[in-house]
């Protein structure tokens, strides 16, 4: 699990690096650049020529000692210097002078090329920067990208240059680069979208700050999960069990025109491991489910239209003995939806994911959320997130980590806020980042199949939050392998939870 830093945390774990730990800046500094020295020789060949664009702060400190480690290693390498050279820091300052015996001087950025199988070294600004490059900052920009798109390779010293650090929000101009080696820690806006495809190959290297650093802040902390965390937290089954050993999953879901609702997320929860999956929906839904997966059982409600009160004495007879209840998928919704489900939750004390018309209904009166008994997982998207919320899609979208890790906190819960980049929002203010996942999953149904394989973990026993960021993880890994083999266009849901396979044998499970 990889810690995720903000700019200001960064900084201040910069400065305890060497007053509370006597690694000295220029150290870093001579460390930061050999990484991207290398970073930038692995880009190229022989007959490649690197580019070394640097600018006046600590990061052109970085890649001016990039440059001379290029240089010594006997490859052409032009260096440019964009700003004001007084204003250069004391360490940029130090490393441009290291350079005069190898005669490397900087050169005119209107009389530098690169083209295809070159390298180029964005060293122009740090995680720093708050606004919108301008004047020959942004002209730099520009060639780079220019020089990119005729083929060069690009990389970004700590963060492409033009890009938030904290947002992942790109100014214009911004640098789109190949590989970023990012020192010391991740920061958040290269593990957010669109942040994380403008870092291209995103490389975490240890230049010599200590983990202890950077101060943990109790309720703010931001984790990267990694496949070994995901890996981790499912054991491997033992040979003496049986179905009961897997736990007894309720999905509460689908409706007439939706029943593949329901049994994808049924679908879900047995691709995800769980020993039983029991259906609860309306009496002439049972029968399309079962035909999806003969392994499904089905508890017909036997009332009509939406959801009401009049369903609840057979849900709560349903939900007696099951480890872990699913609601919402494809779910009739009416007026009476949010009292029911309030009733119901209150008097269950199992774990519950509610998901897309629970998350509706729910969000008509969100005090459901605390009276209910066992811990809750919300699944949202965007859309529905601004319906819990009251906050606009666009606003939402601009502040995710905020705003899932407030909800979660609010209201006691965990919070899955799906999209690119997944985030999982713990009710102790954690809030975890989920790299795996692609575009092809942008097809119905993706979610229902998710909602399946976290009932899945939690009825094998996994605790809140590990089991949703596991859960989310390997549903992303399995859409990931799948497009390894097919590609993403027509990528199905129903191929996802197939797929589950691919990521239990990659794992062992």
């Amino acid at each position: 699990m990889r810690r995720v830093l903000t700019a200001a945390r960064m900084r201040a774990a910069d400065q305890a690096a060497e007053a509370r730990f006597g690694m000295p800046s220029p150290l870093l500094m001579e460390n930061a650049g050999r990484w991207l020295a290398d970073a930038a020789r692995e880009l190229g060949t022989t007959a490649s020529r690197y580019v070394v664009v640097c600018g006046p702060g600590n990061n052109g400190g970085d890649g001016l000692v990039a440059a001379r480690f290029l240089h010594i290693s006997g490859l052409r390498v032009t260096l440019v210097l964009v700003g004001d050279r007084a204003k250069l820091t004391p360490e940029s300052q130090r490393n441009l002078h290291a350079l005069e015996p190898y005669k490397l001087q900087p050169q005119p950025l209107g009389a530098v090329e690169a083209r295809a199988g070159d390298v180029v070294v964005d060293a122009l600004f740090g995680t720093g920067l708050t606004r919108a490059p301008a004047g020959e900052f942004a002209e730099a920009i520009q060639h780079m990208l220019r020089w990119r798109a005729a083929g060069a390779k690009v990389v970004a010293a700590d963060i492409p240059s033009g890009l938030h650090t904290d947002t992942g929000e790109p100014f214009t101009p911004c640098v789109e680069a190949d590989v970023t080696v990012t020192f010391g820690f991740y920061k958040q806006g290269q593990v957010l979208e669109p942040g994380a495809t403008l870092c291209g190959d995103l490389r975490c290297v240890d230049i010599g700050i200590p983990p202890e650093a950077a101060t943990p802040q109790e309720g703010r902390e931001l984790f990267l999960v990694e496949e070994a965390d995901a890996r981790g937290a499912i054991a491997p089954r033992r040979s003496d069990t049986h179905k009961g050993s897997y736990g007894h999953v309720l999905v509460v879901a689908g409706s007439h025109g939706k029943s593949g609702a329901a049994a994808m997320s049924a679908l879900g929860a047995l691709r995800g491991g769980a020993g039983l999956v029991t259906v609860a929906t309306r009496s002439e839904v049972v029968e399309p489910v079962l035909g999806h997966a003969p392994e499904v059982m089905g508890w017909p409600l036997e009332n009509r239209g939406p959801l009401g009160m009049a369903d609840l004495e057979l849900l709560l007879e349903a939900a007696e003995k099951k480890d872990v209840l699913v609601i919402g998928p494809g779910i009739p919704r009416g007026d009476e939806t949010v009292k029911l489900l309030g009733e119901l939750l209150s008097r269950v004390d199992v774990p519950a994911v509610l998901d897309a018309d629970a998350l509706n209904a729910v969000a008509m009166d969100l005090e459901v959320l605390r009276r209910a008994k066992g811990p809750l997982v919300l699944t949202p998207h965007p859309g529905e997130m601004s319906r819990l919320t009251g906050v606009p899609t666009k606003d939402l979208q601009k502040a995710r980590v905020e705003v899932a890790r407030d909800f979660a906190r609010t209201h006691e819960v965990t919070l899955v806020l799906k999209g690119a980049r997944t985030l999982i929002a713990h009710h102790d203010g954690t809030v975890y980042v989920n790299p795996t996942g692609n575009p092809g999953m942008a097809t119905g149904g993706m979610g229902d199949v998710l909602s399946g394989v976290l009932g899945a973990l939690l009825a094998q026993g996994l605790k809140l939050p590990e089991a949703a960021w596991t859960g989310v993880y390997a549903h992303g890994l399995s859409a990931d392998l799948m497009v390894a083999r097919r590609g993403r266009m027509g990528l199905l849901a129903t191929d996802v939870a197939k797929g589950m396979c691919n990521v239990w044998t990659r794992w062992n499970r």
